[in-house]
């Protein structure tokens, strides 16, 4: 079974932290620092407050999909939380002030439901799959916060 089946990483953010809510919790802007998602968009009607759904499409080399996605948190300032699917991975981003401007930490965790379905749709393939998953979170999570910022401080 893979280990560590939760990240989090943080920035510093030159931006008030309304500011920086307001960027992240606009779902509809995700495929401007996301290195998967490459765009989402709300239910119509829905937006930014718990309860309402989104769907994300994601590409990578291999493999193009979409998920949907639900708010759990949306306090703005503070977090944005989405679980995707019927519970399968949490994510969220926090925001504290810092210095002038935003502490964000992202944090990504795969649920039991998710490795449930994993070991349901891929068979002896699972933990190579929830692998992959897990590698793209460390790897991506990163690089999602460093564009987050960039694209924040740019609007200043």
């Amino acid at each position: 079974m893979t280990a560590d089946l939760s990240f989090s990483a943080h920035v510093v953010v030159a931006r008030p932290p309304q500011q920086v809510y307001d960027l992240v919790s606009d779902v509809t802007r995700t495929g401007e620092w996301s290195p998967t998602c490459v765009t989402c968009w709300w239910d119509e009607g829905a937006g930014p407050e718990p309860g309402s759904w989104f769907t994300g499409r994601n590409v990578t080399p291999s493999r193009t999909w979409e998920t949907r996605s639900q708010v759990l948190v949306a306090r703005p300032g503070e977090e944005f939380t989405w679980v995707v699917g019927d519970g399968l991975v949490r994510w969220s981003y926090l925001l504290e002030p810092h210095d002038g401007g935003t502490l964000l930490t992202e944090t990504w965790q795969f649920l039991p439901a998710g490795l449930e379905f994993f070991r349901q749709k891929y068979g002896e393939d699972a933990d190579a799959q929830i692998e992959d998953r897990r590698r793209a979170a460390h790897e991506g999570i990163p690089r999602t916060l460093a564009a987050v910022r960039a694209v924040a401080e740019a609007e200043g």
